[in-house]
């Protein structure tokens, strides 16, 4: 007969669950914004030019005003939305995301919707980045965190994501 002891440990054996098989390493994640970064300046910077934003910047020893700084911010992510909204949307994938083998999923392993990519993993650290001094820290900060055991950077823990290889 069994023990009917309400308070005994159970039999089942409880394994761990990893997923550190599946989390994308962080010299694919460095690759793939090195990538981003290099295909967002080679527009961005045409645009700049054509928009007078390095005459403005020459004209005035490098201090650009305020208002011309959140401008160019602005265009900067709405290019950024442009160039990268395509494969974001479709697959969860920047185009070095995609290069390199790797995308961004929920916490629960789904692609997540453009508007929460958009919204919470991209354009928070996009804006406090334009912040003097604050900006720059923030930044760093964000991407050492890549550092924790789960491969979290700051955006990733401020939109629920992670960044794993796409199989």
């Amino acid at each position: 007969m069994s023990d009917p002891n309400p308070y005994r440990a159970p039999d089942a054996v409880v394994a761990d669950i990893s997923t550190d098989g599946d989390l994308a390493g962080r010299g694919e994640r460095l690759g793939a914004a090195i990538i981003d970064t290099i295909l967002l300046l080679a527009v961005l910077f045409p645009l700049m030019f054509a928009g007078g934003y390095w005459q403005a910047a020459m004209a005035s020893d490098g201090q650009v005003s305020f208002g011309t700084t959140l401008l160019w911010a602005i265009i900067g992510f709405a290019v950024f939305a442009v160039v990268q909204g395509f494969p974001l949307n479709a697959t969860g994938q920047t185009w070095g995301k995609k290069l390199l083998g790797i995308r961004i999923v929920d916490l629960a392993g789904d692609k997540p919707p453009i508007g929460k990519l958009l919204g919470l993993r991209y354009l928070p650290v996009h804006a406090v980045g334009q912040v003097p001094l604050a900006g720059p820290l923030f930044g760093l900060v964000n991407v050492l965190l890549i550092f924790r055991g789960d491969r979290r950077c700051g955006h990733d823990l401020i939109a629920g994501t992670r960044v794993v290889k796409a199989h």
